[in-house]
């Protein structure tokens, strides 16, 4: 259900190689979360840090919605680059799995896959 992989980068390196990886493969970034920011800023001791990204493609979210409109509650893609334990991490909820369990129409399938496989090289390639 994750695709979660280790990076020997630093929290702020692997953060911004991953926007530029989401932008080099046809996606852009909608919006950045820095929970790690926000919570120690609403006062709560959280040690990790973790920025979650959302990407998204135009042409394939209008593909989804096209399929079913109440898909829009899944979108957009959300990438996490996360400390854990002192180690750095990419990762996402894969979303041929997540879609699947929503919907088992094959074009929205196919279209899932193929966001799946671009946003597995976004993390490979920030690794």
């Amino acid at each position: 259900m994750y695709y979660v992989v280790d990076t020997e980068k630093s929290f702020e390196q692997a953060s911004t190689d991953l926007e530029i990886e989401v932008k080099n493969l046809g996606f852009g970034v909608l919006h950045i979360h820095d929970l790690g920011k926000t919570l120690r800023g609403k006062g709560i001791g959280f040690v990790e840090d973790c920025r979650i990204f959302e990407v998204c493609n135009p042409e394939q979210a209008s593909k989804v919605l096209a399929i079913d409109m109440r898909l829009n509650m899944a979108l957009p893609c959300r990438i996490s680059v996360f400390t854990e334990k002192g180690s750095t991490k990419i990762g996402m909820i894969k979303p041929a799995q997540m879609l699947s369990a929503l919907s088992n129409d094959p074009a929205l399938m196919e279209t899932a896959n193929d966001v799946e496989d671009k946003a597995k090289q976004m993390i490979d390639k920030s690794k």
